[in-house]
């Protein structure tokens, strides 16, 4: 199969349609964010159009306050490939989320999370203040499994924890799970997407213009609405966070949107630092192309 991976808006989506429409391919994505009913713009989902143009897997599969996990993902995707190639057609892999690529990969040796010294000594100043107890609690939101196992007392532990899940959107558990523990049946290619870092901020930062005038802050009130907590693993995602910030009153709106953009930048600085130590990608240089062109270079790839 052929994987197209790489930081946040690169244009993976795009690219991924123009190469299915090529080859007779279906896409299964590789988001942890897609999988959530309700949560459209803020995710960049495949608006209505881009799906009737190509059949899309393993988005909208669970509500927000649903649990999902890289197990529950790879169940899902080994389901949807044998479907796609029993109808003759390619399953294509595209998204940002590498542990699930791995999870498909199996012996790929993908770092599970690099150190990010800045999130460190946010964490530690945040448990100077509030106490180890805090931390713990927070982890214990978004990994239950590890809170569970550690000691308050346990700080690097805890840390460690809690940076591996904001840089990968992923619990550490279910990484220790899964690893080592399986064998893939299938043979991967990875084509990762890259451009300069200005590039690539200037893209984020026009892609947040363009989710708010879509409504975007209305997605969360609404999700708020229906009673979803900003305590929820999905709720903490990019965007939803810091739009959720301001409805609590913690600023106003337009410091919501900085705080994303913000936020989105330092994301997908970590992401080129991450990706970059994944072996066996080859990597291109999408700036000034179009989606069509690196398609091309894909399919002939």
């Amino acid at each position: 199969m052929i994987a197209i991976i790489g930081p946040t808006a690169t244009g993976k989506t795009a690219v991924g349609i123009r190469l299915a429409e090529m080859i007779g391919g279906e896409i299964i994505s590789v988001d942890s964010m897609a999988v959530y009913k309700g949560m459209d713009i803020g995710t960049a989902k495949p608006s209505p159009t881009e799906r009737m143009m190509v059949p899309f897997h393993l988005i909208d599969v669970v509500c927000p306050d649903e649990e999902f996990s890289v197990a529950e993902f790879k169940r899902l995707a080994d389901v949807a490939i044998t479907d796609i190639v029993s109808r003759g057609k390619e399953p294509l892999l595209v998204g940002g989320t590498g542990l699930y690529v791995k999870a498909l990969a199996g012996g790929l040796n993908v770092p599970l999370a690099g150190p990010d010294q800045e999130l460190r000594e946010s964490l530690r100043s945040e448990a100077a203040e509030f106490g180890n107890k805090h931390l713990l609690e927070r982890l214990r939101v978004v990994d239950q499994i590890t809170a569970e196992r550690l000691h308050e007392n346990d700080l690097n532990r805890i840390i460690r924890a809690l940076e591996v899940h904001t840089l990968t959107g992923i619990p550490i558990s279910h990484f220790h799970s899964t690893a080592g523990t399986s064998e893939s049946a299938y043979c991967i290619r990875l084509f990762g997407l890259t451009m300069s870092r200005e590039a690539i901020y200037k893209r984020i930062e026009q892609r947040i213009d363009e989710q708010i005038a879509s409504g975007f802050v209305d997605e969360v009130k609404g999700l708020l609405d229906k009673g979803y907590s900003v305590d929820l693993p999905s709720m903490k995602g990019l965007g939803y966070k810091q739009i959720a910030g301001y409805f609590a009153g913690e600023y106003d709106l337009q410091t919501g949107i900085d705080l994303m953009k913000r936020d989105t930048r330092r994301f997908a600085k970590r992401q080129f630092t991450w990706y970059r130590a994944v072996p066996g990608v080859h990597w291109i240089d999408v700036e000034g192309r179009s989606a069509d062109q690196v398609a091309e270079e894909i399919a002939r790839g």
